[in-house]
């Protein structure tokens, strides 16, 4: 089974993937190397592209069985537009390219996909499914099922007394990923990203039986 990663981050929707299925070819695409390097050392079976995930959809959807990808997501967040302005941001035009995604694979690709992204601020201009605290397109039904909450901790003025390790160790736990010492400067950043490893096994396994 061909499984194409976009937007893959460390993995973490991929996390559990190899115990629904044990025949997976994996390519994930990345455009930031140290991101790319940080996935390679958790999964070194599978082929790591450092490129444009958005034109690597473009140019090689035909040569996969399964899509997942994932978007950059702040322009369409709740939180960058209610407190990020608060803050005193500049607005900005949410990214289309999560919709020409959505539209790419709805009309032309032959397998099954995945489109994932926050909750958006705005009404979704294309329907998706919803589990957990993510919007989910596909052309499959995913069943409904609870998941435990994130518990993703901020710092600062919105979580007084809460110290950048406290995130990092909450989060690491939650995916199960032990970032040592590596990628120091971003690990909660990374982490954030992150999408529940059980979230991307459960939205897998929907995929095989739909």
């Amino acid at each position: 089974m061909k499984i194409l990663n976009l937007y893959s981050g460390i993995g973490g929707n991929r996390k559990n993937w190899d115990s629904v299925r044990d025949d997976l070819e994996i390519t994930a695409v990345e455009n930031v190397p140290e991101i790319a390097e940080v996935y390679k050392k958790f999964f070194p079976n599978d082929t790591v592209i450092v490129a444009d995930a958005h034109d690597y959809l473009l140019h090689h959807f035909k040569e996969f069985d399964f899509i997942w990808t994932s978007p950059p997501c702040p322009s369409h967040s709740r939180l960058r537009k209610v407190v990020s302005m608060s803050a005193g941001s500049k607005a900005v035009y949410p990214d289309m390219k999560l919709y020409e995604e959505i539209l790419l694979l709805q009309g032309y690709f032959k397998g099954k996909y995945v489109v994932e992204n926050v909750r958006s601020w705005y009404k979704p201009l294309i329907e998706p499914q919803e589990v957990q605290r993510h919007y989910f397109w596909t052309n499959f039904n995913i069943p409904e099922k609870k998941f435990e909450r994130d518990c993703i901790k901020t710092t600062g003025r919105f979580a007084p007394g809460v110290t950048l390790a406290d995130t990092i160790d909450v989060l690491q736990k939650k995916h199960g990923f032990d970032l040592g010492d590596i990628c120091n400067s971003k690990k909660r950043l990374y982490l954030r990203n992150c999408v529940n490893p059980e979230v991307g096994k459960h939205i897998l396994e929907a995929s095989l039986t739909n």
